[in-house]
């Protein structure tokens, strides 16, 4: 393993890939390695970094601080911070940023996508069809609901929930909301609070937006899927762990009018025996809620908080208090 090649300049570990401008803009200012946490090389980088950044897949462990005893800052590039022992940081002065406001509109985008690839399938023409074909192909993706007029359930009302709520209006649907929190009538892109039975009871689409805290694992299990409509459509594009899989493949096989769609999985990625591979009624896509160009540049930009923190500042977007 080689030294550092700037002994002036702070070492910087990117674990996953940092997009290429903030990754640049960080290397004009620090000694930047990007190594991940599998390359035999890490160990060594790891005990003089004074700083990581990170995305979904680095864990932050007790034992990984310990052997980083001078590292100061760990930029997390996206907004999930189960990856996280933030207690652990805390306890060793580490301090821990994120991008809180990185890719809400993203995660958006790719929830009503995939609703629409339920409710209005629309294959590609790769090749000419003849007329009764062509009727009868109008005829099979006729489909039997849109989205306006339905009742979404919004289950957490954060930054992605509120979007989803707003862009739900939008497209004409009934929109209610389930939090934790007291939401101000002005936060509450007219939509309109529930408790959580009758949000599932009453809805559509129940689409889960809740953070990763312990307490939501397994949130959503065979008393709440039980709680739905014969037909609901249950959108994940939270934590894979706050729906039980096993839970989930058994209520989707006993109704086949109903549909789930999961963008996130525990674990990941999914293992050949993951209950829910196979059922018919159940959209599963690999991670893909902050899967663009743009959205990977705004998450990359936590740079400049580690920069900061480094130089002796506060950041701007310090992780919440654990």
């Amino acid at each position: 393993m080689e030294e550092k090649l700037f002994v002036d300049r702070p070492l910087v570990i990117d674990t996953e890939d940092l997009a290429a401008t903030p990754r640049e803009w960080l290397a004009e200012r620090a000694d930047v390695r990007s190594v991940g946490v599998d390359d035999p090389g890490f160990p060594v980088l790891l005990a003089q970094a004074d700083a990581l950044v990170i995305r979904t897949y680095t864990q932050i462990d007790a034992a990984l601080l310990d052997a980083a005893p001078n590292l100061k800052v760990i930029g997390r590039a996206g907004v999930g911070l189960d990856n996280l022992d933030l207690p652990a940081c805390a306890a060793r002065d580490v301090t821990v940023c994120y991008t809180p406001e990185a890719n809400a509109g993203t995660v958006t985008e790719l929830v009503f996508g995939l609703l629409l690839d339920v409710l209005r399938p629309r294959p590609k023409l790769t090749q000419a069809i003849d007329a009764d074909t062509w009727v009868r192909r109008r005829s099979e993706l006729m489909g039997t609901r849109e989205l306006g007029g339905l009742a979404v359930g919004v289950w957490g009302f954060g930054r992605v929930g509120r979007r989803v709520a707003r862009v739900g209006r939008a497209f004409g649907m009934r929109v209610r909301y389930h939090d934790l929190l007291d939401i101000p009538a002005d936060r509450r892109e007219g939509a309109e609070p529930a408790d959580r039975d009758a949000l599932l009871a009453q809805s559509d689409v129940v689409t889960l937006h809740v953070d990763g805290r312990d307490s939501n694992r397994g949130l959503v299990g065979v008393a709440e899927l039980a709680a739905l409509r014969k037909d609901a459509i249950l959108v994940n594009a939270a934590r894979g762990f706050i729906v039980d899989p096993a839970a989930l493949a058994a209520w989707l096989r006993t109704h086949p009018d109903a549909h789930a769609i999961c963008d996130v999985h525990d674990p990941e990625p999914l293992p050949v025996k993951h209950p829910l591979l196979g059922v018919p009624n159940a959209l599963l896509v690999p991670h893909l809620g902050a899967a663009t160009r743009p959205a990977k540049d705004r998450m990359g930009w936590v740079v400049e908080d580690v920069w900061r923190v480094l130089e002796g500042e506060a950041p701007r977007w310090p992780a919440p208090a654990h």
